[in-house]
């Protein structure tokens, strides 16, 4: 297993046992221009401690490969806010990942994780005919099983206060299936294990929630599909890391507590 973590920088680092903030941990934050940075910025300018996970070598495999210095920037960033930071890279396809990234996030921030959002993804386009048993196993591994487990590991850790709903659980998911069957399949499982959070882990005083960002353009779309895809959204644009970060930083807030359960489309109105 490959856990690394980094220094925060300075202004975000403390020797407080026990932090006023809550601390987010937030999965999928490999890249400045992404969802994943978008809500993290939105949650530390709310007033969250920040801890982040991302992997190098999924990027690297993706047609925009490696933003050279990305964590350490955002690190950067959402200590300007106020926000303690912890950036953890860890591969997501092991098992043993969820609860050392827990471990990591407590020893560093110095206390227990209240929200967790789940926005990493592995995706790599692919049908029902040509998809390898290799690159469907993966999928599941990263987008439901990691899921899973991480969610499993928040409730084994958090406790609320009697009579409070203080715990959040955010995952973001998706409805696209033709073209890539293994990323559409295996986010399937991720809502109904979200889902199942809401109600197995009510006694806790977590909320669990999933949200569908629709089309965010974070530079994987061609000249034409981005055209078409306004051409669909009544708004007339794609949505923007900001838009799904705004609902999330309203779900893991105290006014948020009475949505849970649900699958939540910040789209635009985008048909489909």
């Amino acid at each position: 297993m490959t856990i690394t973590a980094h220094p925060s920088p300075s202004p975000s680092l403390s020797s407080d046992p026990a932090p006023s903030r809550p601390i987010a941990l937030i999965t999928g934050v490999g890249r400045s221009i992404g969802i994943g940075a978008g809500i993290a910025r939105r949650l530390a300018a709310s007033g969250w401690d920040i801890a982040f996970t991302y992997w190098t070598p999924y990027d690297r495999r993706m047609e925009w490969g490696v933003e050279a210095g990305a964590a350490e920037a955002i690190a950067k960033e959402l200590a300007e806010a106020g926000a303690r930071t912890a950036a953890i890279e860890a591969d997501l396809t092991d098992p043993d990942a969820p609860a050392r990234i827990f471990d990591e996030a407590e020893q560093r921030l110095g206390g227990p994780v209240t929200a967790l959002v789940l926005s990493h993804a592995e995706s790599v386009d692919s049908g029902l005919l040509d998809t390898t048993v290799e690159a469907f196993d993966r999928h599941f591994a990263v987008n439901s099983r990691a899921s899973w487990l991480l969610i499993r590991e928040y409730g084994l850790r958090f406790r609320s206060a009697p009579g409070t709903a203080t715990g959040r659980i955010v995952a973001l998911t998706s409805d696209h299936t033709v073209g890539n069957l293994p990323y559409g399949a295996s986010k399937g499982a991720l809502d109904r294990i979200t889902l199942a959070a809401a109600h197995e882990l009510a006694h806790l005083g977590v909320t669990a929630n999933v949200v569908n960002p629709g089309p965010v353009d974070t530079g994987w779309m061609t000249d034409d599909l981005r055209e078409s895809l306004i051409r669909g959204t009544p708004l007339g644009r794609l949505g923007t890391p900001r838009d799904t970060a705004h609902l999330v930083d309203f779900l893991c807030s105290p006014e948020g507590q009475w949505i849970n359960g649900q699958l939540l489309k910040s789209n635009g109105g985008a048909a489909g």
